[in-house]
Formats: structure tokens, sequence, C-alpha cells
């Protein structure tokens, strides 16, 4: 069995190659895509779209532009000066929209806490499906829901404890430093603002390494215990503390995240190449819809946003889908990754993987072979007259 991280790197390939196209099964391939999708597994480069044409409200002229903003700062004016200053230049619809900001954010969060368990309980269903070397998403459901449920409630306090500290690191010292007047004076504290400004990103930039750190633990290593062994995530996560300390066990777990930080950026060019396929595939239909409807003379108003919002909506999920699919190689491998270098140190997951071979019978059990096939006995010569 491998225990280093290297060498699980050629039995997780020969796992994805034995799972996907021993043989090709197109109904695995497109569930595991879905999979993926709700499992945030899926391995591509990150894309951002820009502001197609739009306008974003515009500052009150009296700010002038960014440059002269900046100079004004640095002149002892107040970064808010470009408020209104009285209740009677506020905009006459401003509740309007903040009730309209409050009902959207509102929204995000329900759909955001949906999606968050979807993804706990589609973990399990990875795991599963990567163990069995089968994908059976209403199965799945069926078997992983509870386990999910008790990941669901990690990712909770995980994310509320993740909230909390960024306001802490980040919060508290920009607190200081508007009591300390640096915001309406930052010409006198030029020096001061970019050390904290350095200090701050450092704390940032390891705050961010660990939370990264400690969300790659659970994913891989803290949802097959849970699964296993029935576990909440507190008695899951002290089972893995107890592994991480073993001895040189600290240092191997170290290399294994390195290591699949190097692979998930190959894969992720890889796979963000291949993505442009599928990227075409919908971008072109959706570039000639647009043109047509230019040439036909169509103009913006509330039916033709309507229809675009939606088209817009089924294209953005069509092309989701389409890039899970080429991505689902890198959606099995990186959960086989994971499981091949934590089945070495965690024998209930090691049975599953490396199953023994079947015991050969006793020989008091085996049949016995029937004797080899002879010939007759010739009949007896007959013996001479006289």
């Amino acid at each position: 069995m491998p225990t280093s991280a290297v060498d699980c790197v050629q039995p997780a390939l020969h796992h994805t190659r034995f799972q996907l196209f021993t043989p090709f099964r197109w109904g695995q391939w497109s569930r595991l895509a879905l999979v993926g999708i709700l499992a945030a597994e899926v391995h591509v480069g990150g894309c951002g779209f820009g502001n197609m044409g739009g306008r974003f409200p515009q500052i009150p002229h009296k700010t002038g532009n960014g440059f002269r903003a900046i100079w004004r700062l640095f002149n002892g004016a107040s970064p808010f000066d470009w408020l209104p200053r009285t209740p009677g230049q506020l905009p006459h619809h401003i509740g309007q929209f903040v009730g309209l900001i409050l009902i959207a954010v509102f929204f995000l969060m329900l759909v955001s806490l949906a999606f968050l368990y979807l993804n706990s309980v589609f973990r399990f269903i990875l795991f599963d499906s990567v163990v069995r070397r089968e994908c059976s998403i209403s199965q799945g459901w069926r078997k992983w829901h509870s386990g999910g449920s008790r990941f669901f409630l990690w990712q909770i306090v995980f994310q509320i404890s993740v909230w909390l500290f960024f306001c802490v690191v980040i919060g508290a010292p920009l607190a200081l430093a508007l009591a300390a007047g640096w915001a309406t004076d930052l010409r006198h504290h030029v020096a001061r603002l970019i050390v904290g400004v350095i200090c701050a990103a450092g704390l940032l930039l390891a705050f961010l390494v660990i939370v990264a750190v400690v969300q790659v633990l659970a994913k891989d290593f803290l949802v097959p215990i849970m699964a296993l062994e029935g576990l909440d995530f507190a008695d899951g996560w002290q089972r893995l503390l107890v592994i991480l300390r073993r001895e040189q066990e600290g240092k191997r777990f170290a290399v294994y995240l390195l290591l699949k930080l190097v692979l998930s950026i190959v894969a992720g060019i890889i796979f963000t190449i291949i993505a442009f396929i599928p990227m075409l595939f919908v971008a072109v239909p959706a570039v000639v819809a647009v043109l047509a409807g230019k040439a036909a003379g169509l103009g913006w108003n509330v039916s033709t946003i309507s229809l675009a919002i939606i088209l817009g909506s089924v294209l953005i999920l069509l092309l989701i889908y389409l890039v899970a699919l080429v991505c689902v190689p890198a959606t099995v491998f990186f959960p086989a990754y994971g499981l091949y270098f934590f089945a070495a140190r965690y024998p209930h997951l090691d049975v599953l993987l490396n199953p023994a071979p079947a015991p050969l019978p006793p020989l008091s059990t085996v049949p016995h072979s029937p004797p080899p096939f002879e010939a007759p006995p010739l009949p007896p010569a007959a013996e001479p007259v006289g």
C-alpha cells in the first residue's frame, strides 16, 4: 500500500481510468458531472465576466475624478465628503433601493445555504461513488443525507468562524485606524498606513492559507471518517487529529497538500483549455441570437429583458454542466488521490479500496476430478484347439 503522496498518484490514475473507461458508460459520466458540480469538484480556472456595456451609478460631480478624490484625501478632506449632507438631498426613492438590496441579500443567503447543504450531501455521494466505482445519485441521497446533514453543520460552524475571525483580523485594525483619525488626515499617517496595510495583508494571507488547508482536510479526510464510522464532525476531527499527530505524519500530510496544489494547478490549466470547446458551443449561438435580434430591430423593453434573463440563465447552466462533463476525469482523480493517501493511515478505508482476496477453499471441499478416461480392456484371445 503506497504511503507517500507521490506514490499515490499512480493508483489514483489507474482508479480513474478503470472507473471511467473500463468500459466507458455515458450514464455514469453524466451523473458524475452533476455530482462534481454540487460537490464543488470541477477543476477549471477562474474566469471573470466584465461589465457588458453597463454603467455603474456615477459619484456626484463635486468629488471630481478618482485622482482628484485621492488628492483631496491626502490634503485632509474626509473620504465621505461626496455624501449628501442634509436629508433633503437624499433621493426620494432611496427606501426602495434599500429594500431591494435587503431582499437581494436575504435571497442570496437562502440560495447559499441551500447550495451549502447540497454540497455537504454530495461530498458523501462523491466519496461513495469513487469508492464503489459506481455513481447513483438517488441511492446515494437516501444513503448519505444524514451524514451530509452532520457535515452541513460543520460547514455552517466553519463559515461563521471564518467571518468572525476575518472581522477581527481586518475590522479591528480598520476601526482603530478610523478612530485615530487616519481617514481624515492621510498625509500625516502615510508611513503608519503603509506598515498597517503590509501587516494586514500578511495576516490575511496566512489566514487564507489556514482556511484552505482546513477545507482540504475536511473534504479529503473528515468526510471518509464521518461516513465509515457514523461520527459527527467533532468526533471526526478528533479522530483525524490523532492520525495527524503520529510520528512523521504531519510532514507527509504537508507534502500531500503541496503536491495536490501543484496537481490542481496543472489540472486547472489543462481542463480550462479543454473547456473552451463547450464555451464556444454555448457562446456562438448566444452571439448569433443577439445579432439576429438587433438585425430584426428588437429593442430593450420589459419583454426582451425578461427573455434575455431567462435564456441567459439557461445558457449559463448549460455551460456549467458542459464544463463539468469535460472535467469528470479530474472530478474522480482528486478524491481518489486523497482516498489512496488516507487509506494507508485509516484501516477502515483500506479495507474498501484494497479488499483482501477470497481465501482458497480447503482441500476437503474441493470436488475430486473424475479419473482420466481409460480404454476398456480387450477381450481375452481364444485358446487354440487341440
